[in-house]
């Protein structure tokens, strides 16, 4: 259509028509004149309608697809991070429950042996620092700790600290081959000296050379001058072995240490040594001894075997009681005939009521 004055003018009218069926469908409200024409539009348009949408919507999914498929992507990804911070979640959960139960165990032999310590936890291992058994802590000489202080956990000794950094230590383990404590036993009170010999039990000189000391004893630090580089009490381990050999100066035991010393995470720096030498008060109880059931069983005669017994035993009474009486009636029989037979008292009291007469 050209651009004229009468398409103008057309153009005019239909927008003023508009206008006029929209004020007249709002002010009817639901008794619009307008809408038997709506309704008699959708049914005849609405078929026409339902095709396009069939034919075209396949086509507007695939471009929405497209188009979403960044941020179908991108929800995904948030989806996994959340899944797995949950998972990281749990795993500390897990962790800080081991944690605190390792916490609670050394506060128990802090308290029982009157130490001060300080809570660590192991970062670094052994090769790093040069040494074979050795770990890194978390604290260093911010947090107060020296040098030749003692380390223990809630099981018993685990080293000394031999080099301090200002916010990490590294501690020697009581299994390293270059580690050695004073010892002393719990039963008697022997003293010796413990060395480390890494993976294996460790070597303990006993000074009495004729020390009574059995597998099962336990043993404990016995302190060093001014409590450095260890303290008194700790737990070290329970004898193991006895070596049999004789005449020498010293004894030598092995002993297991009561720490694992591959699964080492949370310890305890004694940065304070108690007032007076705890002894054994460290020590965890020694297990009770469970007592071993004991099974009796009796054999009790089958009900034929009784029944036989019962038989021959009233077969024997009887016999028996036969046999007496027979023998009574024969010895009564035999006294009755001979002329020894005792008188008769009531023959006796007849005679002499016959003389009275």
């Amino acid at each position: 259509m050209r651009d004229t004055k009468e398409s103008r003018l057309l153009l005019v009218l239909l927008i003023v028509v508009a206008f006029a069926l929209i004020t007249v469908d709002i002010r009817g409200g639901e008794n619009s004149p307008v809408d038997g024409a709506r309704h008699a539009a959708a049914a005849a348009l609405g078929p026409v309608e339902n095709g396009v949408a069939g034919a075209v919507n396949p086509v507007g999914n695939a471009i929405s697809a497209v188009r979403d498929s960044d941020t179908r992507h991108n929800r995904i990804t948030v989806l996994e991070q959340q899944n797995a911070q949950l998972k990281r979640e749990l795993g500390s959960d897990d962790q800080n429950r081991a944690k605190a139960k390792e916490l609670d165990k050394i506060l128990r032999v802090a308290g029982a042996g009157q130490y001060g310590v300080k809570g660590a936890q192991v970062v670094g291992i052994g090769a790093a620092q040069g040494f074979s058994w050795t770990v890194t802590l978390d604290i260093g000489s911010r947090d107060g700790i020296k040098r030749d202080m003692t380390v223990l956990n809630g099981d018993g000794l685990v080293g000394r600290v031999t080099t301090v950094g200002p916010t990490t230590s590294t501690v020697l383990l009581a299994n390293d081959p270059d580690f050695t404590v004073g010892t002393r036993l719990e039963r008697t009170g022997e003293l010796g000296f413990a060395t480390g010999q890494g993976d294996r039990p460790i070597s303990v000189q006993l000074l009495n050379a004729k020390a009574k000391v059995k597998a099962g004893d336990r043993m404990v630090t016995f302190g060093s001058s001014k409590d450095k580089p260890f303290v008194p009490g700790v737990p070290v381990g329970t004898v193991e072995r006895v070596d049999p050999s004789a005449g020498g100066l010293t004894r030598t035991v092995y002993v297991k240490p009561f720490v694992g010393f591959t699964k080492l995470d949370v310890v305890g720096v004694v940065v304070q040594a108690p007032h007076q030498d705890p002894r054994d008060t460290v020590l965890p109880p020694k297990p009770q001894a469970k007592p071993t059931p004991t099974v009796t069983v009796t054999v009790s005669p089958s009900a034929d075997a009784g029944q036989g017994q019962g038989e021959d035993q009233g077969t024997g009474q009887d016999d028996a009681a036969g046999e007496g009486q027979g023998t009574g009636q024969d010895t009564g029989q035999d006294a009755g005939d001979g002329g020894d037979a005792v008188p008769d008292p009531n023959a006796n009291a007849g005679t002499a009521d016959d003389n009275q007469e």
